[in-house]
C-alpha cells in the first residue's frame, strides 16, 4: 500500500498534466483530477459510458511503463517487431506502421511464465547442482587434508627410525609434501570460490525473479534476462 500511495503522489492528471491525480476512468484508463472529470466525459463523442472511480479504487493497479518518446504517456501496448513497449501515440506514428502490436499485458503474462519457469529451474535444478558440487569440493579438501596429514605422520615416524644422517632427507620430503598439499589446496580453493560465487549469483537471480514476479512494475519482469543456460 505504501508503494501505491507513493506512486499516486507523483502522478499528474492526463488531461491538464498539472493537478494531482484523484480520479480514474476505468473505461479509458485515464488518470484525472476532479476538475477534469467533466471535460473528459464531455469531450468523448463516442457516447460510451465512462466508469469514473477514485484513483485508489481503479480496476488496473499495474504501473504501466512511461513512454520514452511521448512525455507523460503510458505504454499499454507492445511492438513485437521493435521489442519495446509503446503508447497510443507511438502506435499511430509512422515509426511502427505495419508492425505487429499486442497488449502489453499478454507480453507481461508470457514473460512472467518464462521467468517463473526459469526461477523453478534455478531453484530445483541449477542451484542444487552447484550446491552439491560445492559440497563435493569441500569433502575433497577435507580428504586431502587427512591424506597429507597421514603422509606427514608416516614420514615423521620413518624419520624417527632413521639415523641422524638422513634428517635432512626427511625434512626435504616433508617440505615437498607440504608444497604439493598447498598447491592442490589452492587449486581446489579457487574452484570452490568460483562455485560459491556462482551460487551467490544464482541466489541473486532467484531473488530478482521473485521481485519481478510480484512487482506491480511491468518494466521489472520485462527487463529480466535469462541466465539459466549459464
Amino acid at each position: 500500500m505504501a508503494q501505491r500511495l507513493s506512486a499516486q503522489d507523483i502522478l499528474r492528471c492526463d488531461m491538464c498534466e498539472t493537478n494531482m491525480v484523484q480520479m480514474h476512468c476505468d473505461t479509458c484508463l485515464f488518470s484525472l483530477c476532479k476538475a477534469c472529470v467533466g471535460e473528459h466525459t464531455m469531450s468523448d463523442e463516442s457516447n460510451k459510458k465512462h466508469e469514473i472511480v477514485k484513483f485508489t479504487f481503479r480496476q488496473s493497479t499495474l504501473l504501466y511503463p512511461g513512454c520514452t518518446f511521448h512525455d507523460k504517456k503510458r505504454c499499454e501496448m507492445y511492438c513485437n517487431q521493435c521489442d519495446v513497449p509503446v503508447c497510443i501515440s507511438c502506435i499511430i506514428s509512422d515509426h511502427h506502421l505495419g508492425h505487429k502490436i499486442e497488449s502489453i499485458l499478454r507480453i507481461l503474462n508470457e514473460k512472467k511464465e518464462n521467468i517463473i519457469k526459469e526461477g523453478n529451474e534455478l531453484n530445483e535444478t541449477i542451484y542444487p547442482t552447484y550446491h552439491d558440487i560445492e559440497n563435493d569440493v569441500e569433502n575433497m579438501m577435507k580428504q586431502l587434508e587427512k591424506e597429507y596429514g597421514d603422509i606427514a605422520t608416516a614420514i615423521t615416524k620413518h624419520g624417527d627410525d632413521w639415523c641422524n644422517g638422513i634428517v635432512d632427507v626427511v625434512k626435504k620430503l616433508k617440505t615437498e609434501a607440504n608444497e604439493m598439499k598447498t598447491t592442490q589446496l589452492q587449486t581446489l580453493q579457487k574452484h570452490r570460490d568460483k562455485i560459491h560465487e556462482r551460487i551467490t549469483e544464482i541466489k541473486d537471480e532467484i531473488h530478482s525473479i521473485d521481485i519481478a514476479v510480484d512487482s506491480y512494475e511491468i518494466s521489472n519482469p520485462l527487463g529480466v534476462k535469462s541466465n539459466v543456460d549459464d
